[in-house]
């Protein structure tokens, strides 16, 4: 994620110039049933040959492989967005009901306002009474995986991103996630998130070791120790590893806005933009390019690079420092692909054209997330996906 401190701008209403800015979604058609194959690239049965080939006998799916269904969560009126927050929620509500028009959605949210998000999401998303702090469930609830066992829920042990923020039912959304998909919970002995991990399916893991090799994570422990443990946990054989940064957001530079797997052997590069000169970011990219274009995956094919442009800061509009413009952080759902629109038209179009085509048989969807933009996160850290076994 980008900014210098993502959701923490909120706090001193630096951000209050989005007030009563709404989420506008693309129409996602009619209500597929969770069983849609379209472009789903791995049955139950697989998965479980899969896991048994591990030698923890557990996997972790792609994104690709089929879903059983999506999870989401409900920022509260009482949380870091302060006069954001119905302006946040409006843009959560529009995520999952596109979401919902692909597979089921299940929302947690507070017990008090339960009510508040059926309303605004709709018969189509089940909301469930669940207390949480903040929307950024891939970061607070569990990464499925699958095992001999059938679901793991692995807990990743979520500390508030290294302690800068306080997530206290957050920490908990993992067991409580677990718990309502069926599955066993599995603590990772890791402290992480779900956004600092990026998996293939066929055994291969990107990762930065800013998120991980840190000590505000995981103090003591080496790169080799925590490359052993996410191997053991994810049933990953190979670990791609890029140097990421660390302090300038608040995730210290999640993965999964910066590389994603679009096929096989293929990974899509978020690429900034470069009018000003060299950023930050822009040297995280070509750090980054730099290594998968020495690097092969698991089973030893070379990888290709597709570069995913920013869009253009100019066009879109001044955003505040915590402004993610990463089309990356894309949530893939079954059948369909849900995109991120920022509002420079040849960016958004070239982005949906882009990730369309490296996933064929998907249907291409664009949401406007204007307010969780704003505060640092986009489409794939608001959910997490349960794969179908």
């Amino acid at each position: 994620m980008r900014g210098s401190k993502r959701r923490t701008v909120l706090r001193s209403g630096a951000a209050a110039a989005l007030a009563g800015a709404a989420a506008a979604a693309c129409s996602p058609g009619p209500r597929k049933p969770t069983t849609t194959r379209g472009g789903d690239d791995m049955s139950a049965p697989d998965a479980a040959q899969q896991a048994a080939r591990t030698p923890a006998g557990r996997w972790m799916p792609a994104e690709t492989a089929r879903h059983r269904r999506t999870y989401m969560a409900w920022p509260s009126l009482d949380s870091v967005w302060e006069d954001m927050a119905e302006d946040v929620q409006r843009d959560i509500a529009g995520i999952a009901q596109v979401i919902a028009g692909f597979e089921s959605v299940v929302l947690l949210a507070a017990p008090e306002e339960v009510k508040a998000a059926r309303r605004a999401c709709g018969a189509d998303v089940e909301v469930i009474p669940v207390p949480v702090d903040d929307l950024w469930i891939r970061d607070s609830g569990p990464t499925f995986v699958i095992g001999r066992d059938g679901l793991t829920g692995i807990d990743l042990r979520f500390n508030g991103w290294g302690g800068k923020q306080r997530h206290p039912r957050d920490a908990r959304v993992a067991r409580s996630v677990t718990a309502h998909a069926g599955g066993t919970r599995l603590d990772a002995r890791l402290t992480g998130e779900g956004g600092a991990l990026e998996v293939d399916g066929h055994g291969t893991l990107m990762a930065t070791e800013s998120s991980l090799v840190n000590a505000n994570r995981n103090p003591g422990l080496s790169r080799d120790r925590i490359e052993a443990r996410l191997k053991e946990l994810l049933g990953v054989t190979k670990v791609i590893w890029f140097k990421g940064v660390k302090g300038k957001d608040i995730t210290d530079c999640h993965v999964d806005a910066l590389a994603r797997f679009a096929g096989d052997g293929v990974v899509l590069l978020s690429r900034p933009r470069t009018d000003s000169g060299p950023t930050v970011w822009s040297r995280v990219y070509a750090q980054a390019r730099s290594v998968l274009e020495k690097s092969s995956d698991a089973l030893g094919r070379p990888l290709k690079v597709v570069d995913l442009p920013e869009p253009d800061p100019a066009v879109i509009g001044r955003r505040g420092s915590d402004f993610l413009g990463a089309y990356a952080n894309y949530f893939i759902v079954n059948g369909g692909v849900i995109v991120p629109r920022f509002g420079d038209p040849r960016a958004d179009r070239e982005a949906a054209a882009v990730i369309g085509d490296l996933h064929p048989g998907r249907k291409v969807v664009q949401v406007e997330i204007p307010a969780v933009a704003e505060g640092g996160g986009g489409i794939h850290c608001a959910t997490q996906q349960q794969p179908d076994v």
